[in-house]
């Protein structure tokens, strides 16, 4: 039972009926506040239904917080909640829903459309007259087109429905301006080691989760914490097939190969916060750098089935396309930061691929440490004092009296010369005549190397 691995971005997951009132349509699908029943998956079992329950998100839910005043039912302001699948943005809304004792609505943007969408609002409307007010829920609004999203400005704006919207992606880029403008937007983030181990605790002790039928052994909170890549979801997805295996076969406790055998996946020796997470990241740096790609991958797929934030292997990435590839590939940082986003838009486990891709390039890539060498020797002269004064014909000459201190006075226009280079005095006295990039002979640094030569000729006359 391992495809918890490909949790969907959908929070609600059609494990929710619609609350539809008595003369009512029913309008599509809609989670309904409160407890689930005692045959519905852990992690709907285990939905927070106060906000006492809530982990994590503190940044949001602090006293006098945007988030925390719609939750206690004293904010009247559309939220679009922003972050990782398992962060609690469903949960959140149902509570917004309760706490304001409004009706509550969503809509999936995987199915709904713009028809969809007018009958909340009509609905919403009629409700209006009766006294009764809606929160409509849209999950993945990033999905819904621009003539989708533009359907709900009238209603936000007159707040005929309070909208919730989630979304996994950048609302900067995928949700309307105008729309943008009339909400606030709160970012989620992805819950802690701690975080995690709180919400195990509880689904193993609280009746709604296991009610206490099974014990955990540290190494198997640990492999679980590890596997959840702070998705409180797949965590509890993957707790509750391992404690049904567990209980099939007469036991109680839950152990590190439970949890393996539950989700077909091995336990890899690799502790996040130890000598082992810096060890393998260390093994592969190095192996990037030495352009063996394929112990590059190896210490990659360590790192990612041990449950390495992603984040932090993007990092690296791009960290190393400018170390040790620089200007000998160009397009390796490209390629890394094309990764990364990949990671923040898309999420793991599809994103591993990015990850991957990047890998290959920036090993296999011809290698040059001249970005690094050039930087460090600039920075060294500024710490040892050669710092020296602009040339005058440099300095801003873009206000009243520029002139008359003789700044930007004498100023040649590169762009004036029929081959867009000039000679002309750029660096601090001190400093003419100072190399500090050394291209090499890798890559495309090659003819790198013989055009930084020609224009330092021509620059320095």
């Amino acid at each position: 039972m391992n495809d918890w691995l490909d949790s969907s971005d959908n929070e609600q997951g059609g494990l929710f009926e619609p609350a539809v009132a008595p003369g009512e349509d029913r309008v599509g699908p809609a989670p309904t506040p409160g407890p689930s029943g005692p045959g519905a998956p852990l992690a709907v079992r285990m939905r927070p239904q106060s906000l006492g329950e809530v982990v994590g998100q503190d940044h949001l839910l602090g006293p006098g917080a945007p988030l925390r005043r719609l939750v206690e039912g004293s904010g009247a302001s559309s939220v679009l909640l922003y972050g990782p699948p398992g962060t609690g943005k469903t949960t959140l809304a149902s509570l917004i829903s309760q706490a304001t004792g409004r009706r509550f609505e969503a809509l999936s943007a995987l199915s709904a459309g713009v028809k969809d969408v007018r009958a909340v609002i009509d609905l919403a409307r009629r409700r209006m007259v009766a006294g009764e007010q809606t929160v409509l829920f849209i999950d993945e609004v990033h999905r819904f087109s621009k003539t989708q999203q533009d359907a709900l400005l009238a209603a936000v704006e007159n707040r005929i429905v309070l909208l919730v919207a989630a979304t996994t992606e950048n609302p900067s880029f995928s949700v309307v301006s105008p729309l943008l403008s009339r909400s606030l937007v709160l970012q989620l983030q992805s819950l802690t080691d701690d975080d995690i181990r709180q919400v195990l605790s509880r689904a193993v002790t609280d009746p709604r989760g296991l009610g206490g039928a099974v014990t955990l052994t540290d190494e198997a909170v640990n492999h679980l914490v590890r596997l959840s890549g702070g998705d409180a979801r797949r965590a509890l997805t993957a707790l509750e097939a391992a404690a049904e295996t567990v209980l099939d076969q007469g036991e109680t406790v839950v152990d590190l190969a439970a949890v393996e055998s539950s989700v077909d996946k091995a336990a890899v020796r690799y502790d996040r916060d130890g000598d082992q997470h810096y060890d393998v990241t260390s093994a592969f740096i190095k192996s990037l750098r030495g352009s063996d790609v394929d112990a590059a991958l190896h210490y990659l797929a360590r790192m990612i089935v041990a449950g390495e934030d992603p984040r932090f292997i993007a990092r690296r990435l791009m960290i190393h396309a400018s170390e040790d590839v620089g200007m000998a590939d160009p397009t390796a940082l490209q390629t890394a930061t094309a990764a990364a986003q990949v990671v923040q838009l898309v999420g793991m486990p599809e994103a591993q691929l990015a990850l991957a891709q990047a890998t290959i390039h920036i090993a296999t890539a011809p290698k040059s440490g001249a970005v690094t060498a050039a930087l460090g020797a600039a920075m060294a002269d500024i710490r040892a004092g050669k710092a020296g004064t602009v040339p005058a014909h440099l300095r801003d000459g873009h206000y009243a009296g520029a002139s008359k201190l003789g700044n930007a006075i004498g100023y040649k226009y590169p762009h004036d010369n029929p081959d867009g280079v000039l000679a002309q005095q750029y660096p601090p006295d001190e400093l003419v005549g100072v190399d500090y990039y050394d291209p090499t002979t890798h890559g495309a640094e090659r003819e790198l190397a013989t055009r930084v030569g020609k224009l330092r000729r021509i620059v320095r006359g």
